[in-house]
This record gives structure tokens, C-alpha cells and sequence, in this order.
């Protein structure tokens, strides 16, 4: 058998698939690309690249909704706030939305990935034979033993009741009803909430955006990581629109507050330099 060429070596080096681009030839998964303008959505296609294949209308109504819902939240969320100030200092709208999107990491952008991993151990737990509450309680003791009290996915620092719950999860029960999901996830988070309302004397903690969407994602297969990716490119509609108009306005080197507001200062009080520390000469 003779080796493989140079050409052979890059090709495999590079395969791929996903795209297959030829002069003339554009196509993702095997579907042409003029097949798809104007007859796929844009969240059939996130669905298609990401999982090889095209959704169901239903599945794709249900993905859109879960993206339409987390676009954005004002901005004193971190990475509205840092894509603001990025434009003011100059950065064009690309590095705006470079410097947000890096924000989105555990503590700002991976609950929702957090939540799937939660509801895939009380999942686990559950079809290895407990019931659905003790699988829920077990899956939280473990989460909690592994990274601290704050539970991802329930409760809101801003919201006392988060209102894009609700018609999310009406769609999911109708998605449900209708045989498009099988309803796993949406049990699951159902039973962490009723677990926390007896650990907490009845005091009911409330599901969020990131638990719904969770409940959406793994309703329709998406692993736990790709939550997080799909998170980034809805929240990206947010970062641009406020990019956007924060590059309108006259504003340099927008701060975290305005400059009216001073901050405290808690480090050591006005002091003399030492003559220990002074070079040689430059006294």
C-alpha cells in the first residue's frame, strides 16, 4: 500500500462531517444549500449542524422559543454591561461581542449547562429504580457535595417569579400531550422543586430561565455542554443589540458606574515611601 500523498494527509487531517464546500457546491449534512434558504429556520439549522440531522416543526417551535426567551436581560447583566463598555472604548461590534460572549462561563452563562447535568443524574437515579423525589433529592445531595449550595436553575436574584417560565413550560406539557418530547426532564425538575419545598418548611423556590431552558434542551436531546452553546448564541442577539446602540451615543470609556459614584477604598492609608525601598540615586 503506498502512503498517503500530502494532499490524502490534509484532507483527513481536516474531515469533517458537517460542511462540503467544492467550487460551486455548498452543502451541511448532506443537505444543499439552496435547498435550505427560505424553507429552514434558523433554529432548524442551529439543530441540523449540531446534530446532523433536520428537526421536526414542533421540536424546532420548542428550540426557537427557549432561545427567543434568553436573548437578553438588561443591562446589569455582566455581559450586557461588558459589551457596553467595550464599544465605548473603542472595540468595533466583533470585539464587543468577543469580550461578552467570554463572560458566559459557570457562574454567568453555565447554569442552564449545570441544570441538564442535574436533571440527567436524577434521570439516572430514577430509571436505576429509585422514585422520581428520591432520585431528586440523592442527584441534588450529590450536586451540592460536588459544587457548593447555589442549586442552577431555580430561584432568581432579580425575579421573585421568573415570567418566561411559565408559557415555556406550557409548551413543553403541550409538547408532551402531543408525543413530541417523552417529558423525562420536565419530571425531573417538577421533583426537585417539590424536594426543595419540603427542605425549605413549605417555602416554594421557583424554577428559572436557565432550569426551563434546561428542561427544553434535554427534552430535545441536546447534551449538557451544548446548553451552554446554544445559551451563547441567543444571548449573542442581546450583546449586539446593546453593543449596537451603546456605539450610537457619544460616551468614552463608559465605567462600571457612572463617574458621579465613588467607590470605597480599603487598603492602607497615605503613606511615605520608606528609604529602604528607594533605589540608590533617586532619592
Amino acid at each position: 500500500m503506498n502512503p498517503p500523498t500530502d494532499r490524502e494527509q490534509i484532507a483527513s487531517y481536516w474531515s469533517t462531517a458537517i460542511s462540503n464546500i467544492a467550487p460551486g457546491n455548498i452543502a451541511f449534512r448532506g443537505y444543499a444549500i439552496q435547498d435550505l434558504i427560505g424553507r429552514v429556520s434558523f433554529p432548524a439549522m442551529i439543530w441540523m449542524m449540531l446534530r446532523g440531522d433536520l428537526p421536526t416543526p414542533r421540536q424546532a417551535e420548542l428550540l426557537e422559543a427557549a432561545m427567543v426567551a434568553s436573548v437578553d436581560h438588561g443591562p446589569h447583566a455582566p455581559s450586557i454591561a461588558v459589551a457596553r463598555m467595550a464599544v465605548s472604548t473603542g472595540l468595533p461590534l466583533n470585539g464587543a461581542m468577543a469580550s461578552a460572549i467570554n463572560l458566559l462561563d459557570d457562574v454567568h452563562g453555565g447554569a442552564g449547562e449545570q441544570s441538564v447535568e442535574l436533571f440527567d443524574d436524577v434521570i439516572a437515579r430514577h430509571r436505576d429504580g429509585l422514585d422520581i423525589d428520591t432520585a431528586a433529592a440523592a442527584a441534588i445531595d450529590a450536586f451540592v457535595a460536588e459544587h457548593g449550595k447555589y442549586l442552577p436553575g431555580f430561584g432568581h436574584r432579580f425575579h421573585p417569579i421568573d415570567p418566561r417560565v411559565a408559557p415555556l413550560m406550557a409548551m413543553v406539557d403541550r409538547a408532551m400531550e402531543d408525543g413530541v418530547v417523552v417529558g423525562d426532564y420536565a419530571a425531573a425538575s417538577r421533583a426537585v422543586v417539590s424536594v426543595m419545598e419540603r427542605r425549605r418548611g413549605g417555602r416554594h423556590l421557583p424554577v428559572n430561565i436557565d432550569g426551563v431552558t434546561a428542561v427544553i434542551y434535554g427534552e430535545l436531546g441536546f447534551a449538557a455542554p451544548l446548553a451552554r452553546g446554544i445559551f451563547c448564541l441567543s444571548r449573542a442577539v442581546g450583546i449586539l443589540s446593546h453593543a449596537w446602540e451603546q456605539q450610537s451615543r457619544s460616551e468614552r470609556n463608559k465605567g462600571p458606574i457612572p463617574r458621579t459614584f465613588d467607590y470605597d477604598y480599603t487598603g492602607q492609608p497615605a503613606r511615605p515611601v520608606p528609604t529602604s525601598a528607594v533605589e540608590p540615586g533617586k532619592s
